[in-house]
């Protein structure tokens, strides 16, 4: 036997609100209109719902369980309401990033948890991605949005890229490396010691060769290859390897006193870091209201990397 679903959850309201007219009322529907669903309601169940004689109304042992299953509804109704109305708000629902590795641990992640603090009925998931990962993952809808560096190439006619933090890398090593005693810092003190490489496919693989060969140099001691960022960190504490960083990443890290920037200057890429999205189609707009926090809190770090960046004496070859 299959039954109206609406007539289940205007049972429920009749008998939670103590009268037709009032349970009319909690629906928003009329006082006949409730009468009748109840009445075919009985008409299908072939038994009574209420018990006869009894103000306000007492409902049927059939009843009270026809009742608890019209709540249900109800509440899933309102629940759907409630979804949708966050959905179309921004104020729910979830968001499918990824982004490069570094810049995803040292920045984007604290930004993710400042927003969620704002935001805590959206649901991030986060991914590991250079640029060809992303832009294969934004073409088979399987994330919302990319945080990538992005070169003098551009994305494409089915992206957008809105650029968030122009590119600039440093040497980074331990606070107390011996090199940050000497100046000038010239291009053959960096080869005496080791380096370690960058994670397969990141930019900054490009980068080192960059700088292998403005310094004359067709190799390099690398002792350490394919960490995470904070088993970057880690090794540079340990050891006296130098490492190629962004420099907002280890602007990120100052805090921490760990790591700082070898004032030399290096080739600097053509890059800049930024939110890319499929353009057209359905848009998301959770992530639209997330990647709107990344940029609005990138334009005030932005501002605070300059001055940091300020104030490192940088050496000369």
């Amino acid at each position: 036997m299959r039954l109206n679903e609406r007539h289940l959850m205007q049972l429920a309201a009749v008998l939670d609100a103590g009268g037709v007219s009032e349970g009319a009322a909690m629906l928003g529907l009329t006082q006949p209109a409730v009468s009748r669903s109840l009445s075919m309601l009985e008409a299908r169940v072939g038994e009574p719902l209420f018990v006869k004689g009894r103000r306000p109304l007492q409902a049927t042992p059939l009843a009270a369980q026809l009742a608890a299953q019209g709540r249900v509804i109800i509440a899933a109704s309102r629940q759907a309401s409630d979804a949708v109305q966050g959905f179309v708000k921004g104020s729910k629902g979830l968001v499918r990033l990824g982004g490069v590795p570094f810049f995803m641990d040292a920045i984007i992640s604290r930004m993710i948890g400042e927003f969620q603090g704002r935001e805590p009925e959206i649901i991030v998931q986060q991914s590991y991605m250079n640029l060809p990962e992303v832009v294969a993952a934004l073409e088979g809808d399987q994330i919302d949005l990319g945080i990538v560096a992005m070169g003098e190439v551009s994305s494409g006619p089915g992206f957008e890229f809105t650029e968030i933090l122009h590119g600039r890398n440093v040497v980074a090593c331990r606070q107390a490396h011996p090199l940050l005693r000497k100046r000038p810092i010239e291009a053959r003190d960096m080869t005496t010691y080791p380096w370690v490489a960058p994670l397969p496919g990141s930019p900054l693989m490009s980068d080192l060769q960059m700088i292998l060969m403005s310094i004359g140099m067709s190799d390099l001691n690398i002792r350490y290859s394919g960490g995470s960022l904070m088993s970057v960190v880690n090794f540079l504490t340990e050891t006296d390897a130098l490492a190629v960083l962004p420099f907002s990443v280890v602007f990120a890290l100052r805090d921490s006193s760990r790591i700082t920037v070898l004032p030399y200057q290096i080739p600097q890429p053509n890059r800049a870091l930024g939110i890319m999205r499929k353009a057209g189609g359905a848009r998301n707009p959770a992530s639209d209201r997330l990647a709107n926090h990344v940029t609005l809190a990138f334009d005030s770090l932005r501002h605070a990397i300059k001055r940091h960046e300020g104030a490192v004496v940088w050496g000369h070859s």
